[in-house]
């Protein structure tokens, strides 16, 4: 029995010697030959090879989230429901793992391009970024990040690239942060339609993409903040990256809820609601709802999704605040009077959450805008329908592009006599920067780089005249 496994040990490292070969002869071209040596502190393929009993649980998923997203274009939210099987702890490193990827796509590509003769297929030029990703950017040690990729591509079926990936990333490992060096990741990393779009400020926008976003809640009144929150100049409470909120006290004391410092700014730009009738059109998840209905407003929530309205009737109970909650479509459903005030927080691209959903430049495309932009002027129609006489009209996207901001309200404006009730710094105390000259909210994530940034937002105030102009 032991001359019978000795003898198939000296056989697998045949095989993976020559596997490791093969890997070598794929990626040596003249331009890298020798310029990078394979770093000796990594194991040799035999060491680097498991049984597809001995899978990672952590990778086996970020390689999921990964091809969910680039492959099927899936949002990674989605991606990750669909790993409700696997422990909490592994989900979160996935997500993180991936999201890593996709936040440093194309600087990770250029790296790996340096290595490779030609284009992998996708599942390895997955297995690539992931291990890249690791010991790039995740401080995972050389042999780590090697082996467990390595192992992905038995568990995923594509081991005979096996050689590939352990030549690769041993490269890729020996150079280490150097191979970033001379990258301009900002620009790398940004598609260049979206690049050219945000004009002056793309590059503080990219920059700001680079890092994971901190976590921001909105207290209910009276509630003191969380330990180790920081107060903001606007009135959230922003906590260090990666903070579980449900480990907060005042999550579990109905004293709070996650929503991103921009976020929470439209919200407020009506001023006193208290006793006030106010449409929350297209509210789900929630945040906005919560909002007015703790300052005092009497709010109907709507939208057409019942799944993402269970979330804010969640939120609504544990904070202890009464909303009318109606599931329907925004563009058939009209009430029985008209309402003082909506806020319409349209459906968009959502290029201003990169920094929380990096997926979003790898699933959007520049002829997305137009389809985006048809559906908010039908929802500023159908809440101007909905719109009592001299009532207000808060008009948000969470998109950084000009079309689905400016654009809309100018239209909206010639389209139904809307006059635009313009801010002033006192409506957005601490961040007078983000008031536009034409009077409107512009934020972007290249704003408080000192404080950790924020999403970008648009946002007017709008009021329906009481006489025809």
């Amino acid at each position: 029995m032991l001359l019978d496994l000795s003898a198939r040990v000296r056989d697998a490292r045949r095989r993976d010697g020559a596997v490791a070969q093969l890997g070598e002869r794929l990626v040596r071209n003249e331009e890298v030959r020798g310029s990078i040596p394979l770093s000796s502190t990594i194991p040799p393929p035999d060491k680097v090879f498991m049984d597809k009993s001995e899978r990672d649980p952590t990778r086996d998923a970020a390689f999921a989230l990964l091809t969910g997203v680039l492959d099927r274009h899936k949002p990674l939210d989605q991606a990750l429901d669909q790993l409700a099987s696997i422990a909490p702890r592994d989900r979160a490193a996935a997500h993180r793992i991936a999201a890593c990827v996709l936040r440093h796509l194309g600087s990770i590509d250029v790296v790996l391009d340096m290595h490779l003769t030609k284009a992998p297929p996708a599942k390895v030029r997955h297995i690539l970024r992931i291990g890249a990703a690791q010991a790039l950017f995740l401080g995972a040690p050389a042999h780590a990040a090697v082996s467990t990729a390595v192992a992905l591509t038995q568990a995923h079926g594509v081991d005979k690239f096996a050689g590939l990936v352990n030549a690769v990333l041993r490269r890729v490992t020996a150079a280490g942060g150097a191979a970033l060096d001379d990258l301009d990741q900002p620009r790398l990393d940004t598609p260049s339609w979206l690049w050219a779009s945000w004009g002056k400020q793309a590059r503080a926008i990219a920059m700001a993409h680079q890092t994971e976003a901190p976590l921001d809640v909105s207290l209910m009144p009276g509630a003191a903040p969380p330990e180790a929150g920081v107060v903001l100049p606007t009135g959230s409470v922003r906590l260090p990256a990666g903070t579980d909120v449900t480990t907060l006290a005042g999550f579990a004391g109905s004293a709070l809820w996650v929503q991103d410092a921009a976020a929470a700014l439209p919200a407020r730009l009506f001023g006193d609601v208290r006793g006030r009738r106010v449409l929350d059109l297209c509210a789900a998840p929630g945040g906005k709802t919560m909002q007015l209905a703790a300052a005092g407003a009497l709010v109907t929530a709507l939208d057409r999704d019942g799944k993402r309205l269970e979330r804010l009737r969640q939120n609504g109970a544990r904070l202890g605040v009464a909303v009318e909650v109606v599931t329907a479509d925004a563009l058939a459903w009209r009430p029985e009077q008209p309402f003082d005030a909506i806020l319409l927080d349209a459906p968009c691209s959502a290029t201003g959450t990169i920094r929380r959903h990096p997926e979003i430049p790898y699933l959007r495309h520049s002829r997305d805008i137009e389809d985006c932009v048809a559906m908010q002027d039908r929802l500023i129609d159908a809440a101007f329908a909905m719109l009592a006489p001299g009532g207000t009209l808060v008009y948000a996207v969470c998109s950084l592009q000009d079309e689905e901001g400016f654009g809309r309200v100018a239209s909206a404006c010639a389209r139904l006599g809307l006059k635009r009730m313009a801010l002033g710094a006192d409506d957005v105390p601490g961040l007078p920067e983000a008031v536009t000259p034409a009077g409107d909210l512009r934020t972007h994530p290249g704003l408080w780089p000192e404080r950790g940034g924020m999403d970008g937002f648009f946002a007017a105030r709008l009021v329906r005249r009481t006489t025809s102009a």
